[in-house]
Order: structure tokens, then C-alpha cells, then sequence
């Protein structure tokens, strides 16, 4: 196997891909390209599970690299992970690909192609009074004209998001423009299995243990620092449900109950997307997350080497 082959490691939220991915680049001499549609905002920290203590010396990318309150989407990520991904080449070290937002492992492992897609006012005014449940079937019934593969369902946790997904199926019904070409990159896929219901107590866990360390804070501070609710509601899970309690809008127990069930049904349509790259062509070695590191460590390196 070529050595400088990527490693991609994905699973769902609270599984622990990534202290497994630091351990593997420890091994390995790599760096790591995160695959998450959050963790690229700076001073969201708490909320996207950054935990970059544990990365422990090891280089990362695609971590803090825009402010909160602006929209990045995949089209930005394409560009971002091939600059990371080259500039590692050129090192001499290995890439391990790691996160959970599966339409960006997708899109760039298999080189989707995409095209930027302006943002149009007439159209969002005209939604403007739609449910998250009316935009969802439009969303649905415009996938079906343009049979459209791909979209990031996984995001689609409140209205902005929705209405993005919309434009962006919109404008390709109306104004396609030339795609820009993406190469797909091999990589060995591993895959980090929780148990359904070890799955749920680990959520609950990692729940209670962020709100002790002050995601509250985290998010009011985000607000007084000038960034409008609607923009940090836009980003979803424990922004959404979090910002919604620091302005008012619910009390701590219905905010911890609803993030806590949003959270679980997340993961599971993580899960989801995941058995569809398995479908879609791509194989996923999956590991026990229940096991030891050592143990999880020593089947990767096998996987790796070949042994």
C-alpha cells in the first residue's frame, strides 16, 4: 500500500474518531484535514466539539479558518481540502481525512464537481414565511426534477439551511454554469461503530459535561460580540438550542431536553449517510469503539499496512 495513501476516519458524533486519527498520525507521521461543517468557525469551540487538546502536538487543518456568522459550504471546503491536502503531500507526510459532516468526505473522495451559487434575494423573500417542514417538501420535490444525488440532509436543521438548500437546487434547475472539476482521492476509510444505545449514553454524557464547561457562555458571548441570533440559530444543534434559551425563547430543561433529542437523531442520519457511501461504492472498515485504544490502534494498522 502506498505510504502516502490518505486515511479517512468517520463516524458518528461522540464516537471518538478523533482521538483515534491522532493516535493513527502519531503512528504514522500525519496530519489531519478535519470534515466538519462547524468546527471551521473560530470561538465555536465548545459547541463543535473541537477538543483541540487532543490533538496533542499533531498538526490539523481546516480548523478555525472563517468567522462566525458567515455561510461556508462545500464548495469553499473542495477548495480548502485540496490546498491542505497538497500542502501536506508536498511535506512528505500523510493525510487522515476526519470528521463526521459525510457529504464532505463524500464530495471530496469521490471529486464531485460544484459550481459557486449566488445567493437570490427574490427567492428567499418569497420562502420567507415557509415552516422548516413546507421547505423540506420543496426541497424533496425539487431533488426529484433536478435528480440531485447530493445534499447535505444530515444540515438541514432549521430554516436557513433549508432555504440554502433550495437556492442552491434552484439555481441548478434554471442557471446551470460550468462545474469546476475536482480529482477524486484514494483513501483507506475507517469507520468508528458505537452501539446504538452506548451511543445515546455517550451523547447524554458529553452533554452534560459541555454545559458544565460553559457552552451557554460560549454562545452569549458569540451574541454580544454582535452576531445576530438568527445567524448562530442558522448553524443548528447546540447553537440553535442554545441560542434560543440565552435570548429567552425556552427554558434550560426544554432546551437541554430538545438539543439532547436533536443530537441522537443527528447521529443516527449520520449513520444513515455513512450505509449509503457503503452503497454508493465506498468501502468502510468499521471498528468497535467500545474496544481499548490500543485495540482500535492495532486493527487500523493492520488495515494500513496490510498485516
Amino acid at each position: 500500500m502506498s505510504t502516502n495513501r490518505m486515511i479517512t476516519v468517520l463516524g458518528p458524533t461522540a464516537s471518538g474518531k478523533t482521538p483515534l486519527a491522532v493516535a493513527l498520525a502519531k503512528k504514522v507521521g500525519a496530519e489531519i484535514i478535519s470534515a466538519d461543517s462547524r468546527q471551521v468557525y473560530r470561538r465555536m469551540d465548545i459547541g463543535t466539539g473541537k477538543d483541540l487538546g487532543d490533538y496533542d502536538g499533531v498538526p490539523y487543518h481546516l480548523i478555525d479558518i472563517c468567522e462566525p456568522g458567515t455561510k461556508y459550504n462545500l464548495f469553499q471546503y473542495q477548495h480548502d481540502f485540496m490546498e491542505a491536502y497538497d500542502g501536506i503531500r508536498g511535506r512528505g507526510a500523510r493525510p487522515i481525512l476526519c470528521g463526521g459532516t459525510g457529504l464532505y468526505i463524500e464530495a471530496v473522495l469521490k471529486g464531485y464537481s460544484l459550481s459557486p451559487v449566488p445567493q437570490n434575494p427574490e427567492l428567499r423573500a418569497r420562502l420567507e414565511g415557509k415552516t422548516l417542514g413546507e421547505l423540506t417538501e420543496m426541497l424533496a420535490d425539487l431533488k426529484r426534477k433536478t435528480g440531485a444525488a447530493m445534499h447535505n440532509t444530515t444540515d438541514v436543521d432549521s430554516r436557513q439551511r433549508a432555504i440554502r438548500a433550495i437556492e442552491i437546487e434552484e439555481h441548478s434547475l434554471h442557471a446551470p454554469v460550468p462545474e469546476r472539476i475536482m480529482p477524486p482521492i484514494d483513501s483507506l476509510i475507517i469507520g468508528v461503530a458505537v452501539d446504538r444505545e452506548e451511543r445515546r449514553r455517550r451523547i447524554t454524557r458529553r452533554l452534560e459535561r459541555r454545559m458544565g464547561e460553559g457552552m451557554a457562555d460560549e454562545v452569549k458571548a458569540l451574541l454580544d460580540s454582535g452576531i445576530p441570533a438568527e445567524d448562530l440559530i442558522y448553524y443548528g444543534l447546540e447553537y440553535k438550542y442554545i441560542t434560543e434559551y440565552v435570548i429567552g425563547k425556552t427554558t434550560y430543561d426544554e432546551m437541554f431536553k430538545g438539543l439532547e433529542i436533536a443530537i441522537h437523531q443527528f447521529a443516527k442520519r449520520q449513520m444513515t449517510w455513512f450505509r449509503g457511501m457503503e452503497r454508493r461504492g465506498f468501502t468502510i472498515h468499521w471498528i468497535d469503539a467500545a474496544q481499548p485504544m490500543g485495540k482500535k490502534v492495532g486493527q487500523a494498522e493492520r488495515l494500513i499496512f496490510g498485516v
